[in-house]
């Protein structure tokens, strides 16, 4: 009776509509390429365009920093391999950089009517103030905003232990559980994407910016955004 049902269905946007209607949800479908099939309003404001025809058969490179984007395709390629869904992952939201908030992100894979996985599709929801029993999606919520309002500052992995709450152990381990890397790489990653929208956006010299955005010198700026960008910050702003 389902199969028949469904089988009668015109075309599937029509299903698809109804995600653009819940409020903070991003929605995506991604062939095993990783281009985007499908992507409700929300996803169309993640990634900067104003309908979703301007995303379909492009992929995530075309609209995220390559940092985000590897992260991006790295879950997508475990999904599709595995075959087992991702739930409830709590990462940054794939906003510009500066933003603090986080979203939970949940994928399952696609199969066709042989059973081959020959897709992906995800849900993102905004965090905002989300109680746990153990409390850590809340407290992690508070260290992201203060981890991107002053990235530029001196910050210990124990300061950011102890505003969540947690032995800097406990912390580390949750957080590298969470995000897919510690602490420390995490706020580097985070100075090297203001450091490419200043590049971008203002004629800031390369060293005024490295110490905007909280680098010690020139040499360490530049190591930290070749590791992350693939491009030194002069061959980005070129480019």
């Amino acid at each position: 009776m389902k199969e028949r049902f469904f089988a009668q269905l015109g075309p599937s946007d029509q299903v698809f509509a109804l995600f653009d209607h819940l409020p903070g949800l991003s929605f995506f479908v991604k062939d095993r390429e990783g281009r985007f099939m499908a992507l409700n309003r929300r996803g169309c404001e993640y990634c900067g365009v104003a309908f979703e025809s301007e995303a379909i058969g492009k992929t995530d490179y075309d609209f995220f920093p390559k940092s985000r984007a590897d992260e991006y395709r790295a879950d997508d390629a475990i999904v599709m391999d595995s075959g087992e869904p991702i739930s409830n992952r709590v990462e940054s939201a794939p906003e510009d950089a500066g933003s603090p908030r986080l979203v939970m992100t949940s994928k399952v894979p696609l199969r066709d009517r042989k059973g081959r996985v020959i897709g992906v599709s995800g849900i993102s929801r905004q965090i905002e103030r989300i109680q746990t029993p153990s409390g850590t999606v809340d407290a992690f919520a508070n260290v992201m905003e203060h981890l991107h309002r002053h990235f530029a500052d001196s910050l210990s992995t124990e300061q950011l232990a102890e505003m969540a709450g947690l032995s800097v152990s406990h912390f580390e381990r949750r957080f590298r559980h969470a995000f897919g890397a510690s602490p420390r790489q995490y706020l580097v990653r985070i100075r090297v994407e203001h450091a490419a929208k200043l590049l971008r956006e203002t004629p800031k010299t390369v060293s005024e910016i490295a110490h905007s955005c909280g680098f010690y010198d020139h040499a360490h700026f530049s190591r930290s955004f070749r590791r992350i960008m693939n491009l030194s910050p002069t061959e980005y702003r070129r480019s």
